[in-house]
């Protein structure tokens, strides 16, 4: 394999080949020559690794465009040097299998064994997890507008009191498991499109410790954890809404045998506000004013998240004008600014009437100045159209 050959020869592709082509090709040749259909064969080894190299370079649009100018001196690293064995600037079989074993639906790579090069994961022990907890918090507008701290009494697993999460209360209560010998894993056998594949999965016996208790706590009876009771202080920030889920992490359940903690999964619920109605990080007061004061004018005050703000009605208002207070609204999770109070502006129209009030309406009805013109009428149709159009 002293002299390089070129990458479509290699794949048996033309130049002009497709994504999909390369994918076919590289998948045909990778099993042709994959060590496990070809045991102790150096040769069938070396030739994989070419065809590995040959489509690494072709399956990437701006290496293969340098290929095809300037030749095996345009991808540098990845061709240099002599055979198959410079992949990628040293790629091991390992890193082969791991960078394409999702062209095979998964028989490359995930802890299988091929022939000598471990595929990924190994036999690692497994440290035993939590399970996670969920709590809804309630939160008023006020609590959101400047974050709060909570503080809960959760039920939940915690290390068991008496062997403190060991499992045992013996320094020799542990042995090396049997089943696995001690590596957290069991191998097996599965049948695939390259032939019979070792694989590995975690332990039954152990789950993935490598360990059995010989000595279990009579408290805990060897789980390490028991039912009991935590009280959680977090804070939530500012901004927050409806539906967002906040963790606290290594708040969750113990998990047994001193494994790690789940977290703790706080789910964010509103209170509604008895006036104010949240849009976004604005909030909106609906303001309803008498027709006097919408026709004289006047002062009235408004609630706000946590206090009130005095608003002029100006002279001539008219139902639906909506006055903007700055930076009354409540401030983004992000930090990006502070929302506004949109005050909504209603008229209030009597529905039942006096006779005194009967005649004070015959009274305005008669005068000019209640009387709307075309003008008024055709600035009610612009605003409309163009509330269709947004």
């Amino acid at each position: 394999m002293a002299n390089k050959r070129d990458y479509y020869e290699v794949l048996g592709v033309s130049k002009n080949a497709t994504d999909d082509e390369l994918k076919k090709a590289y998948r045909k040749m990778a099993i042709k020559y994959h060590p496990d259909k070809n045991p102790g064969d150096k040769e069938a080894e070396e030739k994989f690794k070419e065809v590995a190299e040959a489509y690494d370079v072709l399956s990437d649009k701006q290496k293969r465009a340098r290929y095809d100018q300037f030749g095996f001196a345009g991808v540098g690293g990845s061709a240099a040097g002599g055979g198959a064995g410079g992949f990628g600037g040293g790629m091991s079989m390992e890193d082969i299998f791991n960078r394409f074993g999702d062209l095979f639906g998964g028989h490359f790579g995930g802890g299988f064994d091929f022939g000598g090069f471990s595929g990924g994961g190994g036999g690692q022990r497994r440290v035993q997890r939590g399970s996670d907890l969920r709590v809804r918090v309630k939160l008023t507008l006020e609590d959101i507008s400047k974050g709060v701290e909570k503080k809960l009494k959760l039920k939940k697993y915690v290390s068991c009191s008496h062997c403190h999460g060991e499992g045992t209360m013996d320094t020799a209560g542990k042995s090396t498991c049997q089943t696995c010998h001690g590596s957290g894993v069991v191998t097996g056998v599965q049948h695939t499109i390259f032939g019979q594949m070792q694989t590995q999965s975690v332990c039954p016996t152990c789950h993935g410790t490598g360990e059995v208790i010989t000595k279990p706590c009579p408290h805990c009876h060897g789980e390490g954890v028991e039912q009991g009771e935590e009280v959680v202080t977090f804070n939530i920030p500012a901004g927050v809404a409806e539906g967002m889920q906040l963790t606290v992490s290594g708040k969750g359940n113990a998990a047994p045998h001193g494994g790690i903690n789940g977290d703790l999964l706080v789910l964010i619920q509103e209170e509604p506000n008895p006036d104010l109605i949240r849009n976004g990080n604005d909030v909106i007061y609906n303001l309803l004013i008498s027709m006097p004061l919408a026709a004289q004018g006047g002062a009235v005050e408004v609630p706000t998240i946590g206090g009130k703000a005095k608003v002029k009605i100006e002279a001539g208002t008219q139902p639906g004008k909506v006055l903007r207070l700055r930076n009354k609204g409540l401030p983004s999770i992000n930090g990006f600014g502070t929302g506004d109070l949109l005050v909504n502006i209603n008229v209030y129209v009597p529905t039942v009437l006096t006779d005194a009030d009967r005649e004070l309406m015959r009274r305005m009805e008669a005068s000019d100045s209640f009387k709307p013109t075309e003008e008024m009428r055709r600035e009610i149709d612009r605003k409309y159209r163009n509330m269709l159009n947004d």
